[in-house]
């Protein structure tokens, strides 16, 4: 599973920088600089938590146990929906769609899953099986 998380990690930040550098060039003559900031910081936690789960991936060879499996796959899971959402609702408002707000709401979701994986990081390296 280390690998799994190492792999992901990395494309994960590879992504994260290409939409960084989107959201820089591309998208920022497009869309408001509220929006901007929106997707600034989805770009901002998907890099947060992908060298989180780079460490996971690390970690996970000395303390290989559920808990630092559910944290990898949390973050995973909330940088999907934390991004993932916020990625959308900036694209839908550059693109000029509207009544897609509703997004935001499941925002806090993957946001929970951030939460949830460092703890169960803690909770992992605490219990060494």
């Amino acid at each position: 599973m280390q690998s799994s998380f190492l792999k992901t990690a990395a494309l994960l930040g590879a992504l994260a920088v290409a939409a960084g550098a989107f959201g820089a060039h591309a998208l920022k003559q497009l869309i408001s600089d509220k929006y901007l900031a929106v997707f600034e910081t989805a770009v901002r936690y998907q890099f947060y938590h992908a060298f989180a789960l780079l460490a996971v991936g690390i970690i996970f060879k000395e303390f290989p146990n559920n808990y630092l499996l559910w944290s990898g796959r949390l973050f995973c899971y909330g940088i999907l929906i934390f991004s993932g959402s916020l990625y959308l609702l900036t694209l839908l408002e550059a693109m000029g769609q509207q009544g897609f707000k509703w997004l935001g709401a499941i925002t806090p979701v993957g946001g929970l899953c951030l939460i949830a994986g460092w703890i169960l990081l803690a909770i992992g390296i605490a219990n060494k099986s």
